[in-house]
């Protein structure tokens, strides 16, 4: 009878640690999917924009842009790299009427571009 006690414990302790996991992952997905879900930053008022990657490297960016506004603007790219850390590009400035292309690369150990934004 002790033996069927200690496998009676141990389904309970078994089960306990499973509803517990399953709580913390009902926590944490809320929050991954919110994070997740935030809006990418829109292109810097008086820029049009033209994103994208290489077209023979997928961990190579660019944002090419042209001011359309009264005032000099600056710009750069930013490149979120997965499992890499993300990197921005140059910084360029245009006056206006100017175009100028800011690229950037991620490194090869992620998985490459996952989202691409122009910074002001």
């Amino acid at each position: 009878m002790k033996k069927s006690m200690g496998s009676l414990s141990a389904a309970v302790l078994r089960g306990a640690a499973a509803a517990g996991l399953t709580a913390a992952l009902g926590v944490c997905a809320p929050l991954a999917t919110a994070a997740s879900a935030a809006a990418p930053t829109a292109t810097p008022p008086g820029l049009s924009c033209e994103t994208g990657k290489h077209a023979v490297d997928d961990y190579t960016g660019y944002a090419l842009c042209r001011n359309n506004g009264g005032a000099t603007q600056t710009f750069w790219v930013h490149l979120v790299c997965g499992w890499s850390p993300d990197v921005d590009g140059e910084q360029v400035t245009l006056n206006p009427g100017q175009s100028g292309q800011s690229t950037a690369h991620c490194a090869g150990l992620g998985t490459g571009i996952g989202e691409i934004t122009v910074q002001p």
